[in-house]
């Protein structure tokens, strides 16, 4: 299991892209998959990616698989990259409409992210997600695949430490879940899909 923390930048990006993958099963190509929990410790719910990083630094997890808790690093999340992934797993809140607690599992589009325009300026230290892929599309640096895990969250615009118990209790099962999504990424056949639309991943 590679469980650290993030990396720091680095000098050269033409040096990392593409760099080789580690070993795969069986019939398999060989994949690298970054999972990043993601969301401001400082602000509740928001911690939930966090805290499911956390989770699965617990776990024995497939050669290959690489898990980070980004926390708000925007920057450092890009960058890690741009170092040659198959498939990006975000772990993070997104409201979707249910009820608090509710996972949702979610294809990104690279043609639905808008590249970097030639003089627009995006703050190094306020890169969101959706920052984040623009950026790595600008460099061309898109994975393969990129897939959001997310839980609707109950409170994140009131400052404070701690999940609210229904955010809290769906720790466990988006754990399981992102184990679920690693899985079928390290597989061949989970690239010749399409993007999909936002599921109830308990519906």
């Amino acid at each position: 299991m590679e469980s650290k923390s993030p990396p720091t930048p680095p000098k050269d990006l033409a040096s990392v892209f593409g760099r080789p993958a580690e070993s795969a099963g069986e019939g398999e190509s060989a994949k690298r998959i970054l999972v990043a929990g993601i969301g401001n410790a400082w602000m509740r719910d928001d911690a939930f990616g966090g805290k499911v990083a956390e989770r699965l630094e617990q776990v024995e997890l497939p050669a290959g698989v690489a898990v980070f808790d980004f926390g708000i690093g925007g920057l450092d999340l890009a960058y890690e990259v741009m170092r040659g992934y198959s498939a990006l797993v975000l772990v993070d809140v997104s409201r979707q409409g249910g009820e608090p607690g509710t996972l949702y599992v979610m294809d990104a589009d690279p043609d639905d992210i808008e590249p970097i325009g030639d003089g627009e300026n995006i703050s190094p230290h306020g890169m969101d997600p959706e920052s984040v892929l623009r950026f790595v599309k600008t460099v061309g640096g898109w994975p393969g695949r990129v897939v959001v895990v997310a839980c609707e969250p109950g409170d994140v615009e009131e400052m404070g430490l701690g999940l609210s118990p229904t955010v809290e209790a769906a720790v466990g099962r988006a754990t399981d879940l992102v184990l679920e999504t690693v899985n079928e990424l390290l597989t061949d056949e989970a690239y010749d899909l399409g993007p999909t639309t936002p599921t109830d991943a308990e519906g």
